[in-house]
């Protein structure tokens, strides 16, 4: 089919598409309407931004034009989704047409599409939460539903609505036309589509896991702490549109704020935001009058908005089948677009994730080209710090009687890290070492090693509440001898007035007193 012209559709329903100058169908267009018109299930998998709100519109609109009874049900897994087809199929239907149509979303009021519903709406657009609502209210009969759309099925899968459209299929008569479009095709989509369709003609157009060729894809390798001076500077250095996806709420609402600060045109899209406020957040940013939109994967299926020109993905997504969805919002209807993606040393493994999915002979970097990204560390550097320097703690003993059995190599024994020694609580270890290496090798013997054993006993260790613990440590310390022990304990007032406690104070005697009371 290389013309709309060439459809066997109603004259009113063709008229219209001149109107709208739809004249030369998209790929899945040209081979879903022809099917669709034969009254066949239909199966279709299509990247986004090709077309399938038409490919499926068309067809449901002739059918109701012919049959004056017959009802159509299009479900949408977000909101932003079912706005935007029931706008599409507005665009189709002329005065002479005239079908009155009812869209179900949730934070819209309830009396509207009570109002909508009782003006005998056939075509009926919605999420599958609020069409359940409805079905529960009594308020929306579907007996007469001879047309069924999924729209985005897998995404619709992936956000639980499973259970939900098995609630709203059991309304359906057997007895309709089903046509299910997805992007992606999972396993559990294959399952439904057994299940459900009755020898579905299986439509697919191009790579389901390949992004639009017209879409220039870049990569900035960016430390965390970098990321947002790094984002700005994008900002600056590139024109038009941009859509920013970060991975939660209250990531963008910060973000929004910090930029307004800073004098960016920026506005936030995310699940807890009003419908009236998406809504204006999505006119304001079609219309130009934002040029910095930050969103979370709620935007990244079904917003067709034709100025987005730049998307950048500052965090990566939680699925990587959502990074083709994501990038797929520029590039829209045949037009260039560019997605630059943000990675950090911690995003790698979800980054070999999705890069396996573009394409399957990819392989990844080894593990020692991890070190690079990280500037050469291996592992977490903070935890290495301080098992490091615990290690050194440890072998201090061992390699100050070794650089004293050296005698002469003094300076490669314990002497060159006695800055540890020094910063390290236990710093007489460190004189009582250096003092042994200046001696003879006698000093290696027992008398080295008892002057350790010393200094441990006199280090109190743990924590108690015994108040002659602490006079009886602190009595031995003095008589060691040590300067800087003897200005320890006894030097601290609070150490002598727990010695002065009466040794009738228990926490049994305590735990008395709290029983009677």
């Amino acid at each position: 089919m290389e013309n709309f012209k060439l459809l066997k559709i109603e004259d009113s329903l063709k008229n219209s598409l001149e109107k709208m100058k739809f004249t030369k169908p998209t790929p899945i267009q040209a081979m879903a309407i022809p099917v669709a018109l034969e009254g066949k299930d239909i199966l279709g998998t299509a990247q986004t931004g090709t077309g399938k709100t038409l490919a499926f519109s068309v067809p449901l609109i002739n059918k109701l034009i012919l049959d004056k009874n017959a009802f159509a049900l299009v479900m949408c897994p977000t909101r932003e989704l079912a706005t935007q087809v029931m706008a599409a199929i507005k665009s189709i239907i002329s005065d002479k047409i005239n079908i009155k149509t009812a869209l179900l979303i949730g934070g819209e009021a309830m009396q509207k599409q009570l109002r909508q519903l009782g003006n005998r709406s056939r075509i009926i657009v919605g999420t599958p939460g609020r069409i359940n609502d409805h079905l529960k209210r009594k308020s929306l009969n579907l007996s007469a539903t001879k047309y069924l759309v999924l729209d985005e099925t897998d995404r619709m899968l992936d956000m639980g609505f499973t259970p939900q459209i098995e609630l709203i299929l059991k309304y359906v008569p057997k007895d309709h036309q089903t046509l299910l479009f997805s992007a992606t095709l999972p396993q559990n989509i294959v399952r439904i589509s057994e299940r459900y369709l009755n020898k579905p003609e299986r439509i697919s157009i191009g790579s389901t896991s390949v992004p639009i060729a017209k879409i220039k894809q870049e990569t900035l390798q960016v430390f965390k702490e970098n990321k947002y001076d790094e984002l700005v500077d994008q900002f600056i250095a590139r024109k038009g549109s941009i859509l920013v996806f970060v991975k939660t709420k209250r990531g963008a609402d910060k973000m929004v704020k910090r930029l307004k600060e800073e004098g960016h045109s920026a506005d936030a899209i995310h699940g807890d935001l009003r419908q009236s406020k998406r809504n204006r957040v999505i006119t304001s940013f079609r219309k130009g009058l934002k040029r910095i939109l930050i969103a979370t994967d709620v935007a990244a299926r079904g917003l067709d908005i034709p100025l987005i020109q730049h998307v950048i993905n500052y965090d990566l997504p939680q699925v990587p089948e959502d990074y083709i969805h994501r990038i797929g919002r520029t590039a829209r209807a045949g037009n260039e677009g560019s997605a630059l993606t943000f990675l950090t040393p911690d995003d790698r493994s979800m980054w070999n994730e999705i890069s396996k999915l573009i394409d399957p002979n990819f392989k990844p970097a080894p593990r020692g080209a991890r070190g690079d990204s990280r500037g050469g560390k291996k592992g977490k550097a903070p935890y290495n710090k301080k098992r490091k320097f615990r290690d050194e703690k440890k072998s201090s003993y061992g390699r100050s009687s070794s650089s004293s059995r050296n005698g002469e190599k003094k300076s490669f024994g314990y002497k060159g890290k006695s800055s540890f020694g020094d910063k390290s609580k236990p710093s007489s270890y460190g004189r009582s070492s250096s003092s042994s290496r200046n001696g003879e090798k006698k000093s290696f013997g027992y008398k080295g090693k008892s002057s350790f054993t010393k200094k441990d006993n006199s280090k109190p260790t743990g924590f108690t509440n015994n108040p002659k613990y602490f006079g009886k440590k602190t009595s031995e310390s003095s008589s060691a001898g040590a300067d800087k022990k003897s200005s320890g304990f006894d030097g601290k007032k609070k150490f002598k007035s727990r010695s002065d406690r009466p040794k009738s104070f228990t926490f049994k005697k305590h735990s008395q007193r709290r029983a009677k009371v």
